[in-house]
């Protein structure tokens, strides 16, 4: 009884046009535009109201600056986890590159002081996420691409 591997004879591909850059890079730039260009290196300022949304029960629901960041940061990181199912070398590449990134936003807010916010630490632990959920799921459906028979 023996068993045989059966390997594709084509090289992986990446599905569709993908992506190298982490999408989490964009609500990062978005928070250090803003923080540091319109609220002068204040982070208290994302509690600020944008608006105010009447509700059937009466009260207005206030949206502030930062729940739209957030909002971003986490449709960033859905679309990041659906990538991160790809098998090909550009998917370990952003892998890294996400992990860089998280990196990145660790040190922001240890040692920036307009990084000392609410918005900022949620974005980290999205970006956080984005690391750990990324290699899980890429681990996972490469075991299930290796076929024995």
């Amino acid at each position: 009884m023996s068993e045989t591997v059966v390997l594709p004879t084509h090289p992986l591909r990446p599905r569709g046009n993908s992506f190298i850059v982490p999408l989490l890079v964009v609500p990062f730039l978005l928070y250090n535009l803003v923080v540091f260009l319109f609220f002068g290196g204040n982070p208290v300022n994302w509690g600020a109201g944008l608006f105010a949304i009447p509700m059937p029960s009466g009260m207005p629901w206030a949206v502030t600056a930062g729940d739209l960041l957030l909002v971003v940061g986490i449709i960033m990181l859905f679309v990041e986890v659906l990538k991160s199912t790809g098998t090909s070398r550009n998917s370990i590449i952003e892998h890294m590159l996400s992990m860089v990134l998280f990196v990145v936003f660790l040190i922001e807010f240890l040692l920036v002081g307009a990084a000392s916010s609410s918005v900022f630490f949620l974005l980290m632990v999205m970006s956080l996420i984005d690391v750990v959920a990324g290699f899980t799921v890429s681990i996972t459906s490469a075991s299930r691409d290796v076929s024995m028979s």
